[in-house]
């Protein structure tokens, strides 16, 4: 991030060029190709074995690419064929497997990489970390004793003692009790922003994204389909996938919208955005209910479509009810 009469000016930092890869000769990436400026937080996101992972690992120098090249800035980011330790100073990968030191403390395992020399300083990082991670009262507690959850916290504060200027990092969430990960969601990404860390975050959980990702990168079968800012992407998403993403989706053919129309095109609908109404709208026959805590997730059947829908109410399974579509909804995901 450079600073410009008093204003910040975001200059591309990371940029992947024409990337594939393959396992075995079996392709798992296909020309890839995008941008990461400084200070940016990126999301990727795609089903489970579409490529997420393999991506961050090139990124970083673990895996050797078939074609393409990563830079950052004008330095290539040259993977195991080219480094006797594969990995680059100025990023930090952090994977689902933790790389702790098991037999020394948690404050030990954080202060690892910073300088003994300014033991003050030294001190205030660790417990600023610590802090950030939610585990000052685990400081003196040796790592072997912790859960799997706390043990990711302290591997995230690793990473980020060592101030990289790019962190990557794969399902940073996955092992912690949902009750932690919101408020460890807002501190990491608060803590990223404020220090002007790029960062990729290789997730299948959408409350990793909407909130906190400034753009949203879709892998589907070895490519990338879309690359998009967060809210543009959630509000437009081309296809059903892409939706389903972010969380419960429908595809509606506009025939049963609109019984005039004479072309067989499809609308994207999210759940929450379907109106119920008793007494106009699209039929529907209502098969499953589902409790959600706040509201109630129906399914039904539509003329054979199934679909669906949130309602404030449980609808008893047998039941006709109607649901409405938003006349801007239709006209903004009206699929060609």
């Amino acid at each position: 991030m450079t600073r410009f009469l008093g204003f910040y000016i975001f200059t591309a930092m990371l940029y992947v060029n024409s990337l594939s890869f393959s396992y075995q000769k079996k392709p798992v990436l296909t020309d890839i190709n995008f941008q990461v400026k400084d200070g940016e937080h990126i999301a990727i996101v795609g089903e489970s074995g579409c490529g997420k992972s393999t991506l961050l690992k090139i990124i970083y120098g673990l895996l050797h690419i078939d074609e393409g090249t990563v830079f950052w800035n004008d330095q290539q980011v040259m993977g195991p064929n080219f480094n006797l330790v594969p990995g680059e100073p100025y990023m930090k990968y952090l994977s689902q497997d933790f790389d702790l030191m098991p037999y020394t403390t948690v404050e030990e395992n954080v202060s690892q990489f910073l300088s003994v020399f300014y033991p003050e300083e030294l001190k205030a990082r660790t417990y600023e970390l610590l802090q950030m991670i939610d585990m000052v009262s685990f400081a003196k507690v040796k790592v072997k004793t912790l859960s799997g959850g706390q043990q990711q916290r302290v591997a995230l504060a690793r990473v980020l003692a060592q101030m990289p200027d790019l962190l990557l990092l794969d399902e940073p969430f996955s092992h912690i009790d949902n009750f932690k990960k919101n408020k460890l969601r807002r501190n990491l990404f608060g803590y990223l922003k404020k220090h002007g860390i790029s960062c990729i975050t290789a997730t299948h959980d959408h409350h990793d994204i909407l909130p906190y990702a400034d753009r949203v990168l879709v892998i589907k079968d070895q490519e990338l389909i879309a690359d998009a800012k967060t809210a543009q992407l959630y509000k437009n998403p081309k296809n059903l996938y892409i939706a389903s993403l972010f969380g419960e989706a429908n595809l509606v053919p506009i025939d049963i919208v609109k019984s005039y129309a004479d072309v067989k095109r499809n609308i994207v609908v999210y759940a929450h955005e379907f109106r119920v109404s008793r007494k106009k709208g699209i039929p529907i026959i209502v098969d499953k209910c589902y409790f959600m805590g706040s509201y109630y997730l129906l399914e039904g059947l539509s003329e054979g479509n199934k679909i669906r829908f949130h309602y404030s109410e449980a609808i008893e399974a047998g039941k006709k009810v109607f649901i409405n579509i938003d006349i801007e909804t239709i006209n903004q995901r009206l699929q060609p």
